[in-house]
C-alpha cells in the first residue's frame, strides 16, 4: 500500500506489548544522512467499518459513548471492528449500524478509506453512507452503553467546528457527506 520514503530503512523492530486488538513496537528506523531514531508503531490487527446513517428527512444518526482515551462522552458515527480478517466492510458497517442503532440501511456505499492515527498506527476505515434506513432491533455489546441522536447534517457540520464533535471518523465522513444529501 505505502512504501517507506527512499532511503528510509527499518533496521529493527522490537515488541514492547502484545494486546487484544494492537500490539505495540519500538521501531529503530535509519535515514539517508546515516542517523537513527526510535519511533512507537502500533499494529492492529483487523480493520474496522464506520457507517453514517442519513435518515429520510437528512438527519445523521450518531452514537454516544464514554471513551477511555478522553474521559469521557463522544459523538460518533456508527463503527466497529471486522469480526474476521477478510469480512466484507460492508457487511461490518451494516452489522454495526443495526446493532449500535437498531436501523437497516436499504442502500449502503463506500464514501471513503481513512487512516486512523497515520503518525503511529496502521489500522485502516472504510466509511459508508446508509440510506433508506428502516427500524430494527438493537444488539448491543456487554461492553457498550450507548445513545443514539439525531442531528441534521448542517447541525453536525457546526458540533465539529466548535469542538462538540472531535472523533476523526466521524468528522471525516460528516465533511465527505455529498452535497446532494444535504437537506
Amino acid at each position: 500500500m505505502y512504501k517507506l520514503m527512499e532511503g528510509v530503512k527499518r533496521i529493527e523492530r522490537e515488541l514492547v506489548y502484545k494486546g487484544a486488538i494492537l500490539d505495540m513496537y519500538k521501531d529503530t528506523m535509519q535515514f539517508p544522512d546515516g542517523h537513527t531514531s526510535k519511533w512507537d508503531y502500533l499494529d492492529h490487527r483487523g480493520n474496522a467499518a464506520a457507517v453514517i446513517p442519513i435518515t429520510n428527512d437528512g438527519e445523521i444518526l450518531m452514537v454516544s459513548q464514554y471513551r477511555n482515551s478522553v474521559d469521557g462522552k463522544t459523538l460518533e458515527i456508527p463503527a466497529g471492528c471486522l469480526d474476521f480478517k477478510d469480512e466484507p466492510t460492508v457487511r461490518a458497517a451494516a452489522r454495526e449500524l443495526e446493532e449500535e442503532t437498531g436501523f437497516r440501511a436499504g442502500k449502503i456505499e463506500k464514501l471513503l478509506t481513512i487512516v486512523t492515527a497515520v503518525a503511529y498506527c496502521n489500522e485502516l476505515i472504510d466509511i459508508y453512507i446508509a440510506t433508506d434506513l428502516t427500524k430494527g432491533e438493537r444488539h448491543l455489546d456487554d461492553d457498550e452503553d450507548i445513545n443514539v441522536l439525531k442531528f441534521p447534517i448542517k447541525k453536525a457540520k457546526e458540533m465539529i467546528k466548535n469542538g462538540e464533535i472531535i472523533d476523526a471518523k466521524t468528522v471525516a465522513a460528516i465533511l465527505a457527506i455529498p452535497d446532494d444529501l444535504i437537506k
